[in-house]
């Protein structure tokens, strides 16, 4: 069994190349497309987006479950992948024939069809990816190389043909053709893994998680990406644009905790099934100190030199979406903690009921308050909807935690954690206030943050992770 370093080794690389490749265009994408362009195609974006949502439903989280069970059993792994890909293929089909219908029916959507076709096609190849699969086997390695490779064309192709404000109908196509070529090397390597075979399909027993936890994953959206599709609709594209260029830095440093979560649902899955409990709880506490480490720092660099964070990376034009920036930043850790109850501890225990009561009133939370807020507020009425949701959402699920295992909120490690980084936000709250160039500024906070967290963690904090490697490095050196 591959171990979890290096499942989350590569799969850190993964989760955040999926952020990190689109960043290093986004500065160049930005500029020459504008905001108003840019707007355009991430509104269109998170419509089908909404469409991946249903059709994929719950299959994720169900396919990396029974394929983890079954890892060494090569003929059931072959009857549970062709059972769940040919419900995939059902729901897939219906999303597709409404996608295609609302198109001709809603004026606003009908304007940009020609994008809203390119975007069918990413919703019919992100079905083919079968990423469940080998999540479930834990092939982490093969789809860290492969999508490393299909990244870099991808930065490649931007360059070469994006030039004009009116190109952003090719860099959707090219952002979309990425998920195609992910599909065809996908499909062609899971005949290594599985056959499939339509002779004794037997989908009734997968069809109620399948159905629960897609709900729970629309439901989440309605206090996540709903946002960007009701704010594109009630306001305008430049809106859009400003909201979603502020997440954009909070989604790339999430994704390496989120890495961390979904490399982890199989092993927890596991012990669980082995009845290791006390492995079990000794993860999700290695977790919690992993995501207090990491994000609290984040938080505070990327919220108080926001203004110098939106430069570099959008340019001119983009300043409305420096307080939204700012609102969402904190996201970081409601979010990380959030992925430690529900992914790593209700969905190995199969808590699927409690899973949909949370996300059912997260979601009412979420459409009340985009109702309440965005009309007037806009953006950053966007991002308070965003802020508010997820408090309630994880407030819900630490009382499902605490009631199924006794595990509770570490008040605690996190206020200490906080007393302990007072010195830095005074630190650069003063680099900020200097007004000195973005790119000089942002390299000065970001080295004094990284010195500042080492010698915090190591000496004062104690950190048992941190403290480990650090003390591996002084032996190396002694020897």
């Amino acid at each position: 069994m591959p171990s979890i370093k290096k499942n989350f080794f590569y799969s850190s690389i993964l989760t955040t190349a999926n952020y990190i490749f689109p960043f290093l265009t986004y500065p160049y994408i930005s500029r020459v497309l504008g905001v108003n362009n840019i707007g355009i195609c991430n509104f269109i974006d998170s419509i089908i987006n909404y469409f991946i949502l249903f059709s994929m439903m719950g299959i994720g989280t169900v396919g990396i479950r029974e394929i983890a069970k079954c890892k060494n059993n090569q003929e059931q792994r072959n009857q549970i992948f062709s059972n769940l890909f040919t419900l995939n293929t059902i729901s897939t089909t219906i999303a597709l024939i409404t996608l295609i219908i609302l198109i001709y029916t809603v004026p606003k959507l009908y304007i940009h069809k020609e994008l809203m076709y390119i975007g069918g096609l990413k919703l019919i190849c992100n079905y083919l990816l079968i990423d469940w699969l080998y999540r479930g086997l834990e092939e982490f390695k093969y789809v860290t190389i492969r999508t490393i490779l299909v990244k870099c064309l991808y930065v490649v192709a931007i360059f070469i043909f994006i030039h004009h404000a009116n190109d952003y109908k090719i860099y959707y196509l090219i952002s979309c053709l990425m998920i195609t070529v992910n599909a065809i090397f996908n499909g062609t390597y899971a005949r290594k893994f599985v056959k499939l075979s339509f002779s004794k399909i037997r989908i009734k027993s997968y069809l109620y998680p399948f159905l629960i936890l897609g709900v729970y994953t629309i439901l989440t959206s309605m206090y996540t990406s709903f946002n960007v599709a009701y704010l594109g609709f009630v306001t305008n594209e430049t809106e859009v644009g400003y909201y979603t260029t502020a997440t954009k830095l909070y989604n790339i440093l999430l994704a390496v905790f989120t890495a961390f979560t979904g490399v982890l649902l199989p092993r927890m899955s596991s012990l669980l099934s082995e009845n290791k409990k006390d492995e079990f709880k000794s993860l999700l506490q290695k977790s919690i100190n992993i995501l207090f480490t990491f994000s609290i720092p984040a938080i505070i660099i990327s919220t108080i030199m926001a203004p110098e964070i939106i430069q570099i990376i959008a340019g001119n034009g983009y300043e409305g979406a420096i307080t939204p920036m700012r609102i969402v930043m904190p996201l970081m850790l409601i979010i990380g903690y959030e992925q430690i109850l529900v992914i790593q501890t209700l969905m190995p225990l199969k808590k699927d009921k409690a899973i949909l009561f949370n996300s059912i009133l997260g979601a009412t939370i979420g459409i009340s308050m985009n109702l309440l807020l965005v009309n007037s507020y806009k953006s950053i009425g966007s991002s308070i909807v965003w802020l508010t949701s997820e408090l309630t959402v994880l407030s819900i699920a630490q009382y499902f935690v605490y009631k199924y295992i006794k595990l509770s909120f570490p008040n605690k490690q996190l206020i200490k954690n906080i007393l302990c980084y007072i010195p830095l936000i005074i630190c650069i709250c003063i680099i900020h206030s200097f007004n000195l160039n973005e790119f000089i500024s942002l390299f000065i906070g970001g080295s004094i943050t990284l010195i500042y967290c080492l010698i915090l963690q190591i000496f004062l904090l104690k950190n048992p992770i941190i403290v480990q490697y650090y003390q591996k490095i002084v032996q190396k050196r002694i020897n």
